[in-house]
């Protein structure tokens, strides 16, 4: 497996999953542009991994703005010429049962969770197709799968990210590989979120659910930044079209 040089362009790339794979991916030897709306956080990031020698600029991005994923688009072909990947990670999160949602929370998961991976594929797979070649990698979850207590909005949003994987794949046939990554439960600040109004502290929280997942201990980041790694190098030219789970077993697990 070699990524050495390929552009990399990751959304939601400062926090969790995203940082894990901007992380890895630059250590690996990838030119990465990492894309948030926490600019803070991208600029100290860049700053910091370009302080050990990585290859890695950030671009401050609103993905559910077609307007900013342009923009996107723009910086990294001026920066490096060529898009050879892009990572779409980025996602936000609502708690609760539908009848607690509002126009406004719909809009916001949706907003970002589903229409910010149309226009990046509007957008980056289109120049993709210019190029002759490239590879998209979503980041889907198992709540696509499961029916999560109040998570009926999240759910709805990663469902409708496996059937426009499938869509992609079509759409772009002979020139961009379309594949997602279908992480479980993984060590990030937004699985912390859900921790709150519980009892007990977050700590004991995770121990007790890593005790139920086959291997036995919750996801990190890099260990899904390692398998998109892979989608992306030339070796996985052959898998297009569907999701990897990440999820340590989880979803082989009995409902008792």
């Amino acid at each position: 497996m070699d990524i050495a040089n390929k552009v990399v362009v990751v959304t939601g790339g400062t926090s969790g999953i995203g940082a894990g794979c901007v992380e890895y991916l630059a250590e690996v030897g990838a030119c990465i542009v990492s894309a948030s709306i926490q600019t803070q956080e991208g600029n100290a990031q860049a700053e910091e991994l370009t302080g050990k020698g990585l290859d890695v600029r950030f671009v401050e991005t609103d993905v559910s703005d077609e307007k900013s994923v342009r923009g996107l688009v723009a910086q990294t072909l001026t920066e490096h010429g060529r898009i050879d990947a892009l990572v779409s990670n980025a996602g936000v999160w609502r708690q609760g049962r539908v009848t607690d949602f509002s126009a406004e929370d719909w809009n916001a998961v949706m907003g970002v969770n589903v229409m910010g991976n149309f226009w990046l594929a509007k957008h980056v797979g289109g120049q993709m197709e210019k190029q002759g070649r490239g590879v998209m990698v979503i980041t889907t979850s198992v709540a696509a799968f499961v029916g999560f207590p109040e998570h009926a909005l999240y759910c709805a949003s990663k469902g409708a990210l496996e059937s426009m994987i499938k869509a992609l794949t079509t759409d772009f046939a002979g020139t961009v590989r379309v594949v997602g990554v279908c992480p479980g439960t993984i060590d990030t600040p937004m699985l912390a979120a859900t921790c709150a109004g519980w009892d007990a502290p977050k700590e004991e929280l995770y121990a007790e659910v890593a005790k139920k997942i086959p291997v036995r201990r919750l996801g990190q980041p890099v260990d899904v930044a390692k398998a998109v790694a892979f989608l992306i190098s030339d070796d996985a030219e052959y898998i297009n079209g569907v999701s990897i789970p990440l999820e340590g077993g989880t979803l082989n697990l009995p409902p008792w």
